[in-house]
């Protein structure tokens, strides 16, 4: 009963903050200089009498509905977008969910690539050097570590292509896919691959950094817990203790510190598509704002908000569903 209770607390928080944020949201992008119909038209004024122009943007005005005041257009707009409709580009001049296919897919590519290269190495690399703590190798991972997290995204970007594209030439810098390529199967997943090469190696050497120090940090504490001590005296196998005993309790934290980090990567993103010119959401957002393209920023706004308030709901499952140990932990007990 008072988990259920809690359940409901939680996503009457989470719906509350979802609509002060959409508030906040719709209201700055509102305020902001520049006029989304004059850039919809662009240069229609050169070439249109001034009364045809004039009619022209009123009527254009009209069927954005900016001729109505901003509380009208907020709920317009919010009312619209839980329904799927989430407004018409200027920019692109189509439907907003008609252009988003594209760069949402090229994002997910990324983060999901550096998802993947970021856990296969960060887990098994924390576990060892819990390990061997102390050791030669651990305190060299740590040195690693520490300099993999502190530098900023974009300084080694910059590093990796002035090493990897300009010194040795061996990826590309831009783009998903070779100028004019036209291979199919395999050839196009390589293909793609490749380009992908220097942003997951970019945006997974922070993520390695920090959860290979988190893990080692869960795996240390929990190494010291007596039922390890028990298990080890019982003469279990110690690939046993480690993996079986020590990495499943050691896993509800690692969890949560895991969706965190893939939410900001999400958000993080958005500097690395830049660097890389790579077509994704982070690029179409920065376009958006560049031409005042409302329609488009708050979406793609609204998608970072989403993905951060379900990251929330899923960082604090353990909390509830975990067992006693990491719920009292996690409530402030001993």
């Amino acid at each position: 009963m008072g988990k259920g209770r809690y359940l409901v607390r939680r996503l009457v928080y989470i719906v509350f903050v979802f609509f002060i944020i959409s508030i906040l949201m719709f209201f700055i992008y509102k305020s902001m200089p520049g006029d989304p119909v004059t850039m919809m038209l662009g240069e229609s004024r050169n070439n249109m009498k001034p009364e045809a122009y004039q009619a022209l943007y009123e009527q254009t005005r009209q069927a954005l509905g900016l001729d109505r005041s901003l509380v009208e257009q907020y709920f317009i707009w919010i009312g619209n977008m839980l329904t799927g409709n989430f407004g018409y580009s200027t920019q692109y001049k189509r439907q907003v969910a008609e252009v988003i296919g594209t760069p949402m897919l090229n994002t997910l590519m990324l983060n999901a690539l550096s998802m993947v290269v970021v856990f296969v190495i960060a887990i098994p690399l924390g576990i060892v050097t819990a390990v061997r703590k102390n050791s030669v190798f651990d305190k060299v991972v740590q040195v690693l570590t520490i300099i993999g997290y502190s530098l900023p995204s974009f300084i080694i970007a910059l590093l990796m292509i002035f090493a990897f594209a300009v010194k040795i030439p061996i990826f590309p810098i831009s783009g998903v896919r070779s100028p004019g390529f036209t291979g199919t199967g395999l050839e196009y997943v390589l293909d793609t691959l490749w380009h992908m090469a220097l942003p997951v190696i970019v945006m997974s050497i922070s993520g390695i950094g920090s959860i290979t120090r988190y893990v080692r940090a869960e795996m240390i504490d929990v190494l010291r817990m007596d039922y390890i001590k028990t298990a080890r005296a019982k003469g279990l196998k110690e690939k046993t203790v480690i993996y079986v005993h020590a990495f499943r309790n050691a896993l509800i934290p690692i969890v949560t510190i895991a969706t965190a980090w893939v939410v900001s990567l999400f958000g993080g993103s958005v500097v690395i598509e830049q660097v890389f010119l790579w077509p994704g959401l982070g690029q179409m957002l920065i376009n958006g704002l560049l031409q005042r393209d409302f329609s488009v920023v708050l979406t793609m706004q609204m998608f970072y908000v989403v993905l951060a308030l379900a990251g929330n709901v899923i960082m604090d499952s353990p909390t509830t569903s975990g067992p006693p140990r990491a719920r009292l932990q996690n409530y402030g007990g001993t």
